[in-house]
């Protein structure tokens, strides 16, 4: 039986935020959406989430204003962040770390850097190098001590495995 999307009798700013973001699949589309994944056929390969859902989820994530589609070089629809989307950024980063620390016991499997200074880039988005604040997309993601390597046939998951910029396409 599918759970609503909705809760009634919360008039809280968590629950819509939840409405729109709680479903299962959504927070994984969004991370690999800020890691560089845009094509429909790439999001559906790397998560291995059923077709008819990933379609309902970016719909929605589009007509609630997080992600943009647009034409992508070769003529195909891509998925990118709109400013709107960009604000989840930090909730993605805190909750990425919360998993690395209580289940990654050889550390956490992405570190990120400061593209400017190289300087290690905390969970709340500040470099330990230069203390400045640091935009998503001036932050660099490289594979840390817990990561375990790229699924084997995964193009994505290759791509992921070398230094790459947040937000920046893979191909």
């Amino acid at each position: 039986m599918a759970l609503p999307r909705e809760y009634p009798g919360q008039s809280c700013a968590m629950a819509r935020a939840l409405e729109i973001v709680g479903e299962r699949w959504t927070l994984l589309i969004l991370r690999d959406a800020f890691f560089g994944v845009r094509r429909f056929s790439d999001f559906s390969r790397h998560l291995g989430v059923p077709r008819a859902v990933l379609t309902e989820r970016l719909e929605f994530l589009v007509a609630e204003g997080v992600f943009e589609r647009v034409r992508g070089p070769r003529g195909r629809d891509e998925y990118v962040v709109t400013d709107k989307g960009m604000g989840l950024w930090p909730v993605l980063r805190a909750l990425g770390a919360w998993g690395d620390e209580h289940y990654s016991p050889a550390g956490p499997r992405r570190t990120f850097r400061h593209e400017g200074c190289g300087g290690a880039v905390a969970p709340g988005g500040r470099c330990a190098g230069c203390d400045a604040q640091v935009p998503v997309g001036e932050t660099v993601l490289l594979p840390g001590p817990g990561y375990e390597g790229p699924v084997e046939g995964d193009a994505i998951s290759a791509a992921l495995a070398e230094p790459h910029r947040l937000l920046a396409p893979l191909r």
